[in-house]
């Protein structure tokens, strides 16, 4: 008895010349496919509550998977990753090796692999909250401010202390290769279950980045904040701050599913992506 077919929904957001070429070209391939259901082809912004699909397959690079499962929200979908970008830590797969592995994806020949989200509570004066889902990073950016700012920070109310410089990132593991290896934080393993808190630009030089738990809560303030401080969700969303703001990052109740394809393991990604050749060839003399 042959297995019921695998059910796909395509997520192809970005209206980039390239990304529509790239699905004009796969479309045909997927709907020649027996055991393929393509059950959706989502453009903008689709409820994916009630959506049948067993694996949602994001075409463009790291930021549009970061889009995706932030629209997922609380009914997080398998994803498959399909690299039209640049670096592509999460999208590593390119079009050419997705269509080779299609009879990998039929025989069901992969493995879903569970990532640490986050949720961002802002808290303004008064009570009003705004609550983000996200995956990569949180960021108190000086921005426009042109400033340092100090931004204290708390782990589960206990005061660790005060950075001084242009901000503070609280990092996922997947987010440690993004904005948090820029600004010199260490890389984690994408499963860790931990965060990293790293300085950007710290006036101190003794100030070295944080990894705790992923169950802690983290307290962030900026008791000065000048006008263009600014809170920033996975890069992509932007909250301008005052003074009398805070800002709590938790480990989210929902995590991020990633399919891995045979032969896709993170250090290879690593080692192809940041260049790691090894030990230089010295000449002997």
């Amino acid at each position: 008895m042959s297995p019921p077919p695998l059910k796909l929904i395509i997520i192809a957001r970005d209206q980039a010349p390239h990304v529509q070429a790239a699905w004009d070209a796969l479309r045909p391939v997927l709907e020649a496919q027996v055991g393929i259901e393509i059950v959706g082809v989502e453009y903008g912004e689709t409820d994916f509550k009630d959506c049948p699909a067993d694996i949602a397959v994001v075409l463009g690079g790291d930021g549009s998977i970061l889009r995706a499962c932030r629209q997922m929200g609380m009914h997080q979908i398998p994803i498959l990753g399909i690299n039209l970008g640049r670096l592509g830590f999460l999208a590593d797969v390119s079009p050419k090796e997705f269509c080779q592995d299609i009879p990998k994806l039929l025989a069901r020949e992969y493995t879903v692999v569970d990532y640490l989200m986050y949720q961002c509570r802002l808290i303004r004066q008064g009570g009003e909250e705004r609550v983000h889902l996200g995956l990569n990073e949180v960021a108190i950016s000086a921005g426009a401010s042109f400033s340092m700012i100090d931004v204290h920070l708390e782990i589960d109310g206990d005061p660790v202390t005060t950075y001084s410089g242009d901000g503070l990132i609280i990092s996922t593991p997947v987010g440690s290769t993004a904005h948090n290896l820029s600004a010199g934080g260490p890389i984690l393993r994408q499963d860790l279950p931990a965060f990293v808190i790293t300085p950007i630009c710290p006036h101190t030089l003794t100030v070295r980045p944080l990894v705790d738990r992923a169950d802690c809560v983290y307290a962030l303030t900026v008791p000065k904040c000048a006008e263009g401080v600014t809170l920033v969700i996975d890069g992509q969303i932007h909250e301008p701050l005052t003074a009398a703001d805070r800002i709590e990052v938790t480990r989210a109740s929902v995590s991020m599913h990633m399919l891995k394809l045979p032969g896709h393991s993170y250090y290879r990604t690593l080692h192809r992506k940041l260049g790691w050749a090894g030990q230089p060839r010295y000449q002997q003399h």
